[in-house]
């Protein structure tokens, strides 16, 4: 479990499912620039930031080449890495195919797998949130593929022009691999990640589950010492987490005029 000690008057942010380039570039720009004005707002203050996974709609890194794009949130995080506030990468499901660019470029250790966390004294569990808990049957059987040594190998050797165009395509098109087809509130029993939650407080504690994935701002108290919080999206909510040291509560950045 890695630890982290908030300094006082510092502040952990957390933030998930931007979709940076859907459904389009032109589309997303007015969103990009608000994270990037959310994230110059957050790192006067941030003792680290969280950013759990679909920053981007699609994101696939050949060897010598990634994704045309993206250069306000790159150069942000580039910015916010080199002036020593730390970043933690969660893939999800539509940009998890990264294999060492951030680590390399932007100093930011990426997470393919849900990790622990101790904030202070506070214990987390923190993920993407895709693929865990009892549903998602056949999302979990497409994971696998696209996940799979071999699939990536095939898609490697698309040129980037029709491989890009390809991922994208699938990305806005099919809801298989969005998951984002049932973006609804399910009430707190039928909450897959709520149930995932509470089988892994069956196994050890933790203060708090933080997951995207939902594009859901929810908070859901899992018994009286622990909590779940998804923490929405930037494409309808913009909605983040802020940890002060003590709780973790969700807040709104309100998106200004681009």
């Amino acid at each position: 479990m890695e630890k982290i000690t908030i300094p006082k008057g510092k502040k952990v942010y957390f933030s998930s499912d931007n979709h940076l380039g859907a459904p389009t570039m032109e589309a997303s720009l007015p969103r990009e620039k608000t994270f990037v004005a959310w994230l110059d707002h957050v790192k006067k203050d941030a003792a680290a930031i969280f950013l759990l996974g679909d920053l981007f709609d699609f994101w696939f890194e050949y060897k010598t080449v990634v994704p045309k794009g993206f250069t306000r949130t790159l150069g942000k995080l580039a910015e916010i890495t080199d002036a020593g506030i730390p970043i933690y990468f969660f893939v999800g499901n539509h940009d998890l195919w990264m294999h060492g660019y951030f680590e390399e470029e932007l100093n930011i250790p990426v997470f393919h797998k849900p990790q622990q966390f101790k904030l202070n004294d506070t214990t987390f569990f923190i993920g993407h949130g895709d693929g865990l808990g009892p549903k998602d049957k056949g999302f979990k059987r497409m994971k696998k593929v696209f996940k799979h040594p071999v699939s990536k190998w095939v898609f490697n050797w698309l040129h980037p022009d029709l491989g890009v165009k390809l991922g994208k395509y699938l990305s806005v098109k099919n809801k298989l691999i969005s998951g984002d087809d049932d973006a609804k509130f399910l009430g707190a029993e039928k909450e897959w990640l709520v149930q995932y939650a509470k089988r892994k407080l069956e196994e050890d504690h933790y203060d708090y589950f933080v997951f995207g994935h939902r594009h859901l701002p929810l908070h859901i108290a899992l018994n009286d010492q622990s909590n779940y919080i998804n923490l929405g999206d930037w494409i309808q909510y913009f909605t983040y987490g802020v940890f002060d040291g003590q709780t973790l509560t969700l807040e709104t950045y309100t998106p200004k005029e681009n």
